[in-house]
């Protein structure tokens, strides 16, 4: 069976074809050798010819699909909802250190600090490395296989078993020098080696796009603990402002109830109202020492050990009017799962490649040089030298479907990693869009609730000025500055949430890592 025969054979029981350049170039090779006799000088110098440039030509060959970037459907611009805030979003090239736009040195000190302390992104970081080595294992196959060997040894053999190089019929010992060089190489015919170095690549891309979603939790994690902490220590700060205006209420109550002109129940009143202030207070000290905590881990550090740095009391960090969040086109560049599923189908359609090869024969070239002796004196003399060199031809015949059940096995992966390629661009559409919306109802809400605290300001001046006239009575007092004091907290908490959602865009929108990724490799090593 020549070659051609053979590649037609293959391809009825259904496995890979040969390229027809590569085929047709082993069967020249093949009709070279195959008169009988020994041909001239000459036609041996062309027929070696021949036989190097098809091996040329069929190295060339390389089964398998090749990977080409999946094109998915863009949106032109972002969602636009029916009522816009006062401080839109624009779409324009995007900050990568996006915590910047907070002009807080306090939080940007710390997302610093969180690139090289931690834990986390410094075990995506050792994963990373193992990618690194693992890769540099996959691609060694492509090169020349060298070793050097040698060994002396004082032997006696059996008399009755193996033949006594001595002449003694093993009555007496020999000594043994022995050393040598040996090469191997697999000659890539078929190209497998080289889709195990591409998928080998791809498998290093998930890692670095893996490494880089860490970091992008990590900063986002970093801002939304530090604001939500700010916004701890604000709502406390209000809350002991209104204290301190109940405490007032209770001191007024009590001497208009030695005037005579209030009851006990004024004062019974005004007292419950300072307690039921005075009760949100330890709930706000915890949340603010949990918060504390939070970031001491992000940052590798100990219980408590920012405690001096962070419990003195700071505003929420707040946007700019306008923030810039980037172009829809550039989103499959920015987000780090989308580059990671990327490269998982890139990985998973170059193994469908390296599957296919198995299929084909593998041929090494192989070599060794050598030097064998008994004395230590013909040891490297021309006598005692040894070689062997030739090629080897591993082919699989029959291995029960091994072979065919993992090429489908190879396919089936491959269009699940297209499956979920889509899925994860489409959830980044879905987050964005819900984020979009998420920060623009927020700068709504804080409208809304710092008129409204405006408003119950005035009505509480107002109800206590009239309660000194005693033209209300203390009820109106406590219910205006309960209601006061319920708004205000409503507009530090949603004051936080604008905070917040715009760390949410920009977690959505993938920014933060280009420009830092360098800096904190670096940092690693």
């Amino acid at each position: 069976m020549n070659f051609l025969d053979r590649d037609m054979y293959l391809w009825r029981g259904g496995l890979p074809p040969l390229g027809r350049e590569a085929a047709l170039a082993l069967a020249l090779a093949s009709a070279t050798h195959s008169n009988g006799g020994k041909p001239p000088r000459h036609k041996r110098l062309v027929q070696s010819a021949v036989l190097a440039l098809s091996l040329l030509a069929v190295s060339a060959c390389t089964v398998g699909p090749d990977f080409q970037k999946p094109e998915t459907t863009q949106i032109a611009e972002w969602a636009k909802p029916a009522k816009s805030a006062a401080s839109q979003a624009i779409a324009e090239t995007m900050a990568e250190r996006w915590w910047e736009v907070f002009n807080d040195p306090k939080l940007s000190a710390l997302s610093q600090r969180a690139l090289t302390d931690n834990l986390d992104l410094k075990l995506a970081s050792s994963r990373l490395q193992q990618s690194r080595a693992v890769r540099q294992v996959i691609t060694a196959e492509r090169y020349p296989n060298t070793a050097a060997s040698g060994r002396y040894g004082r032997n006696r053999n059996s008399g009755e078993g193996l033949n006594d190089p001595s002449g003694h019929n093993g009555q007496s010992a020999f000594n043994l020098w022995d050393a040598g060089f040996s090469a191997s190489w697999e000659l890539d015919f078929w190209g497998r080696v080289r889709r195990e170095t591409e998928a080998a690549d791809a498998t290093l891309e998930v890692a670095e796009n893996d490494r880089r979603g860490v970091l992008l939790s990590v900063l986002a994690e970093t801002a939304q603990d530090y604001i939500q902490l700010r916004g701890v220590q604000n709502t406390r700060a209000v809350t002991e402002q209104n204290l301190d205006v109940a405490r007032h209420s209770l001191k007024l109550s009590q001497l208009r109830l030695t005037n005579g002109v209030a009851t006990d129940l004024d004062v019974a009143e005004a007292a419950a109202q300072v307690a039921a202030i005075e009760s949100r207070l330890p709930s706000l000290e915890q949340r603010q020492w949990q918060l504390i905590n939070a970031l001491s881990l992000l940052m590798g550090e100990p219980p408590q050990a920012l405690a001096a740095q962070l419990s003195t009391d700071a505003p929420v960090p707040q946007t700019p009017r306008q923030v810039a969040i980037g172009l829809p086109s550039q989103l499959a560049e920015r987000r780090p799962d989308i580059r990671l599923a990327e490269a998982r189908l890139h990985a998973a359609t170059a193994s469908i490649g390296v599957a296919k090869g198995d299929f084909y024969p593998r041929i090494t070239l192989s070599g060794s040089i050598g030097s064998q002796a008994m004395q230590l004196s013909d040891f490297g003399s021309w006598g005692s030298r040894s070689f062997g060199v030739g090629p080897q031809l591993s082919l699989p015949l029959f291995d029960g479907g091994r072979l065919r059940g993992v090429l489908k096995l190879r396919e089936a992966q491959q269009q699940e990693a297209a499956i979920a390629y889509q899925q994860t661009v489409l959830r980044a559409w879905h987050e964005i869009d819900d984020q979009l919306t998420a920060y623009n109802a927020s700068q709504l809400r804080r409208d809304s609730l710092a008129e409204a605290v405006r408003q119950n300001r005035i009505a509480l001046d107002t109800a206590q000025q009239q309660y000194v006239e005693g033209v209300v009575d203390f009820v109106t007092v406590l219910t205006v500055q309960g209601a006061l004091l319920a708004t205000q907290e409503q507009w530090v908490e949603s004051s936080t949430g604008v905070s917040l959602a715009a760390v949410g865009l920009y977690k959505a929108l993938g920014g933060g890592w280009e420009s830092v990724y360098p800096l904190a490799e670096t940092a690693q090593r």
